[in-house]
């Protein structure tokens, strides 16, 4: 016997914000978010005080899944050289896919432009976090400059997500050999 679960209204609005704004960017309609969800405008306002909030809380509660995509498990028994070849194999994998559209929080940051917005905040930090990870290993590898680094594979990271997400490039065979001579010239083990 198979039980459906029914989501709650919430939980249908931030499905929809997460599929739509991934799809078809930040600037979708209220209309458009309500009626994916199958909620009402007045439930969503009930809900979440506005679009914006709804956009911040839908990026928040995917970060968790999406950085499981990303990021090996911690003490995984890997050099930090091949935790952060890890990350940029996932994305080539992921860029594979017909409905890749980049990173959805670089994406958010773009189209938003205003840092101040609860949606830029939420992908404001997953980014710095990413950003930290990248600098924890390169430090634990051994890099010369682990800051420097950190800030090098995050714009790569970043450059081959737009470039993927927009279909002007692949990653195969781009990407991996130009994190390994960033880590190479960074003296990273």
């Amino acid at each position: 016997m198979t039980t459906e679960v029914k989501l709650s209204p919430r939980e249908r609005l931030l499905g929809a914000a997460a599929t739509l704004t991934y799809r078809d960017g930040v600037s979708i309609g209220v209309e458009a978010l309500c009626k994916a969800a199958g909620v009402s405008k007045r439930s969503m306002y009930q809900l979440f005080e506005s679009k914006d909030e709804l956009l911040a809380a839908s990026l928040e509660q995917r970060t968790s899944a999406y950085v499981a995509t990303l990021l090996p498990t911690a003490d995984d028994g890997r050099s930090p050289r091949e935790r952060i070849l890890h990350v940029f194999g996932r994305v080539e994998s992921q860029a594979s896919a017909p409905e890749f559209h980049g990173c959805p929080y670089l994406a958010v940051q773009i189209e938003l432009k205003d840092q101040s917005h609860p949606a830029s905040r939420v992908a404001r930090q997953v980014k710095a976090d990413l950003t930290a990870f990248f600098r924890a290993e390169a430090e634990l590898g051994g890099a010369s400059d682990p800051d420097l680094l950190a800030r090098q594979l995050s714009l790569v990271f970043d450059g081959a997500n737009a470039r993927a997400g927009i279909q002007a490039d692949s990653l195969a065979g781009l990407v991996a050999p130009t994190v390994t001579t960033l880590l190479d010239a960074a003296g990273v083990r």
